[in-house]
């Protein structure tokens, strides 16, 4: 920068050759200097003013604009109680035909700030009001509590509540989103579903986590956030699964009976299409586990999965099968039964006398222990084990519930002799009436091994073949016969053909030995009998039958005509159209011809 002299020498000289003051000339230029001084400042000023001034218009457009973003959305979440990364989305349930089972329901959750509370004694007495559950003594010290910062309050609201929290007009009580789990038929299919709570909680979400159940089995499926729109879809069909429960709970009053399990299941893809335990629970609002006392007393107990009972003479037909299968009996092959078996100091009796000797067939028909057990000493300890082992009664049943991993099939290691001949009519071996099924589905749909299986299916299974087509044929014959001649009569359903085994098994007692007047009963039905699609598993504990004179207590009076009537109501929903007595015999005579 160049500076001009305040006193150029050129200029003096001149003025005082004029006879002028050079003075002058300094103090003028000193005036044009700071003039032009002041000009660039005034100039940077006006700059810096324009700069700020661009800068508070931009900051003021951006605060302008995010306040009408949030005036149009929903208020502001206060950063003090937001949970990051927390995942409030889960997949629905459906069953196999698409109706709902389990879905998300969008509430509010209410919780407390402090900081924004006016009049915390007022707030707690209208949230007393509003919800009676709530302590508002409690919820009043909690509100006022100067240590505090932040409360839940209630993990979700009725939009009726909410409305009312809003009248309140307390600006310390917020609103976070979330969703709960809504289980639309209540207990309709509550041990199959189980259950599902909140998880780690934000202000915007909650993980709801399932607790049991299906919704535990399958817990990381259903969060998973890139399957949320792909619903879970069962094998359960909702219709059957409502008669089955309504029939079950009916008799289950009718009889007196502590508690009862049913499960139906198509005989060649293993689908459960029914599953029912009772008593039950409300999925919506899940009962808290149980601390004491028996785990089958509780309503959160299922006993399609985790009852593990000696079901009695039902497990005469996988005896009887195994035996046909081997080639060492055919159905007319006569057996001698005179009794009591004696075993040491142990006895075997039939429950009445039946002669002397017996038919393989007759032996199902009449249900002689005696006869049974026969069979079971031809077949031998190890080759028995190995038998039921292909079956899938000696291990976890395997069907995708969280309850079924954790159980297992009760049976003594010693496989002795007496051991085969009473495990041979149900005794000895505590085994699941949802095993029980898959048994009975693998004896009569052709002989090939079955799994349960909760899932909806594309095909049938192609599993290990147990037994051979002819046994199949023969087995499904004689559990026709049982209907027709036998301890399961009852069970006659006028336009279907129905066959079935009964058992009545003596109930443990916790102290030792067995009750006396405390029993299982077991019906395992399968229908239609000349060409098999659903085996029907019906348990009873302790029923009783007090009509006549004496109580009655046997399947034959309790179980029975309990799957007779799921039958009688669910084989239309299936599809099944009722046949005439005539055609029900010659589709019984066609299927007589073909295992001849």
């Amino acid at each position: 920068m160049i500076r001009t002299p305040l006193r150029p020498l050129a200029r003096i000289l001149q003025a005082r050759v004029r006879g002028e003051n050079p003075d002058a000339i300094e103090r003028e230029n000193l005036r044009l200097r700071h003039e032009a001084m002041r000009d660039a400042g005034r100039r940077r000023a006006e700059g810096r003013l324009l700069l700020t001034a661009v800068t508070f218009l931009a900051v003021f457009l951006v605060i302008g604009a995010r306040m009408g973003l949030l005036a149009a959305s929903s208020p502001a979440v206060p950063q003090s109680v937001l949970a990051e990364g927390v995942q409030g989305g889960r997949a629905d349930i459906l069953d196999r035909n698409g109706r709902v089972l389990a879905t998300n329901l969008a509430t509010n959750a209410l919780y407390a700030e402090m900081r924004y509370m006016v009049d915390p004694v007022r707030a707690a007495r209208e949230l007393g009001r509003i919800f009676p559950d709530i302590d508002a003594e409690r919820l009043e010290r909690q509100l006022s509590d100067p240590n505090r910062s932040f409360l839940w309050v209630r993990a979700h609201l009725s939009p009726e509540q909410e409305q009312q929290v809003h009248e309140i007009g307390e600006p310390g009580l917020l609103f976070g989103q979330r969703h709960m789990r809504l289980y639309p038929n209540g207990r309709l299919a509550a041990h199959v579903l189980g259950g599902a709570a909140f998880g780690e909680q934000g202000v915007r979400a909650a993980e709801i986590i399932g607790t049991a159940g299906i919704e535990h089995y399958f817990d990381t499926r259903l969060r998973d956030p890139e399957r949320l729109e792909e619903p879970l879809r069962l094998s359960l069909d909702l219709p059957a699964q409502a008669v089955v429960q309504d029939v079950l709970a009916a008799g289950m009053r009718t009889l007196n009976a502590k508690g009862a399990t049913a499960v139906m299941m198509d005989v060649h893809t293993g689908e459960v299409m029914a599953m029912v335990s009772l008593p039950d629970f409300d999925p919506n609002s899940r009962p808290a586990p149980p601390t004491q006392g028996e785990p089958a007393d509780s309503p959160l107990f299922n006993r399609a999965v985790q009852g593990y009972y000696e079901l009695g003479s039902v497990m005469k037909t996988l005896t009887v099968a195994q035996a046909l299968d081997s080639g060492e009996v055919q159905p007319e092959t006569v057996i001698d039964i005179r009794g009591p078996l004696r075993w040491g100091r142990f006895s075997i009796r039939d429950f009445r006398n039946y002669g002397n000797e017996l038919s393989v067939t007759r032996i199902m028909v009449k249900s002689s222990n005696i006869g049974t057990a026969r069979l079971a000493q031809r077949m031998g300890a190890e080759r028995q084990r190995a038998f039921l082992e292909k079956l899938g009664m000696l291990a976890p049943s395997g069907v995708e519930l969280a309850e079924a991993v954790r159980a297992h099939p009760q049976f003594s290691d010693n496989w002795s002799e007496l051991a085969t001949m009473t495990i041979s009519y149900g005794h000895g071996l505590s085994t699941s009436p949802v095993q029980l099924a898959a048994a009975y589905s693998s004896l009569v749909n052709g002989g090939t091994r079955i799994t349960p299986t909760l899932l909806r299916q594309s095909g049938p299974q192609r599993g290990e073949q147990v037994i051979s087509q002819l046994t199949s044929d023969q087995v499904r014959v004689m559990l026709r016969a049982v209907v027709e001649e036998g301890t399961a009569s009852f069970a006659r359903v006028p336009g279907y053909a129905v066959g079935g085994k009964t058992g009545t098994a003596d109930k443990p007692d916790p102290r030792g030995g067995y009750y006396e007047d405390r029993v299982i009963a077991t019906f395992a039905s399968v229908f239609p009998s000349n060409d098999p699609r659903f085996v029907l598993i019906v348990t009873m504990d302790e029923p009783v039958e007090t009509t006549g004179s004496e109580p009655r207590r046997t399947a034959g009076w309790t179980a029975v005509p309990v799957g007779a009537e799921i039958i009688r109501r669910v084989a239309p929903l299936m599809g099944m159209s009722p046949l005439s007595a005539t055609e029900i015999e010659t589709a019984m005579q066609n299927s007589l011809s073909a295992v001849r």
